[in-house]
């Protein structure tokens, strides 16, 4: 099975402390790798993974709350000193150029590649990006300011040629594309091989969605429903309701009724308030609800 790794670089909230970094993930696909949120020392966390900077072409940011993008331009930077050429892409809301734009504009000199910024329409659920083995869509969200989630679809993987039956039919080898695109294959008799004979099917696609800072919204179990692992931010537990809807966040409850409703394969929670010097509060009172709850924390690598 190729590889689909989240890599947690931060999963504090926006007051920081000595446990938990700022928010930011990087999602490790078949080698090419996503960023997610760019917190401030950000770069730094790249580095504690390993992972290599010059697979990172794209980054996605949530909205523009400092805790999610003031380690933009130190990245850019260290791209730049690094002697990168390829182009960047990042994706946000419809403010995000207006955050942006001026910082890359005063250091316009020391930028060796091309900034691609594109805003995002953050309150519909549509696709942003695609490649060759992944879609992104956003996932719309309510938070003080502009903000939305995304969605990482896996596109289907093709069906295994069974070489057994390929060698048996002595099927050439021009024809391997087509029948693993669906085509039969017919016998120089007139015989048609049915293509269930000749493949077997290919993995499932996997999916994976992160829902950055965004009050309780019910209604997102039909945008989420069957995905295979959720991130979804619980910054306060039950207890703390009150503020959690003052400052449009939810709680760890919240987000499992969701994962629960939406009928996901595993949740994941984060953006931990500074209040807590132990997340298990937040473990348990999600777990209470659906069982299939982790914690988000730095350095950790979750296989989907």
């Amino acid at each position: 099975m190729e590889k689909f790794e989240i890599h947690i670089l931060g999963c504090g909230s926006a007051l920081p402390t000595l446990r938990h970094h700022p928010s930011s993930q990087v999602i490790n696909l078949r080698e090419k790798l996503f960023m997610i949120d760019c917190g401030e020392g950000t770069q730094l966390q790249f580095r504690k993974t390993r992972l290599k900077f010059s697979h990172l072409n794209t980054i996605f940011i949530s909205h523009t709350h400092g805790d999610h993008c003031l380690g933009l331009m130190g990245l850019i930077q260290t791209f730049s000193m690094l002697g990168r050429t390829a182009p960047i892409h990042i994706y946000g809301p419809q403010d995000l150029k207006e955050f942006l734009q001026p910082q890359l504009d005063f250091y316009q000199r020391s930028i060796s590649f091309p900034v691609n910024i594109h805003c995002v329409n953050s309150k519909k659920n549509e696709l942003i990006y695609k490649d060759r083995s992944v879609e992104v869509y956003t996932i719309p969200l309510s938070h003080r300011v502009l903000c939305c989630g995304y969605l990482f679809k896996e596109k289907r993987v093709l069906p295994h040629i069974r070489r057994d039956m390929i060698d048996f039919y002595q099927i050439p080898n021009y024809a391997i594309n087509s029948i693993k695109e669906g085509a039969n294959w017919i016998l120089p008799d007139g015989e048609c091989v049915d293509n269930s004979r000749l493949t077997f099917p290919g993995e499932i696609p996997r999916s994976y969605a992160y829902c950055s800072d965004t009050c309780y919204l019910p209604n997102l179990a039909g945008v989420l429903t069957g995905i295979d692992l959720l991130y979804h931010e619980a910054t306060f537990c039950e207890e703390n309701v009150v503020r959690a809807q003052q400052v449009m966040h939810s709680t760890a409850r919240q987000a499992a009724m969701l994962a629960k409703s939406a009928k996901v394969g595993t949740l994941m929670i984060g953006h931990f308030s500074a209040r807590y010097e132990n997340e298990s509060i937040l473990l348990q009172e999600a777990q209470q609800v659906f069982p299939r709850t982790i914690l988000a924390n730095e350095g950790l690598v979750i296989n989907v």
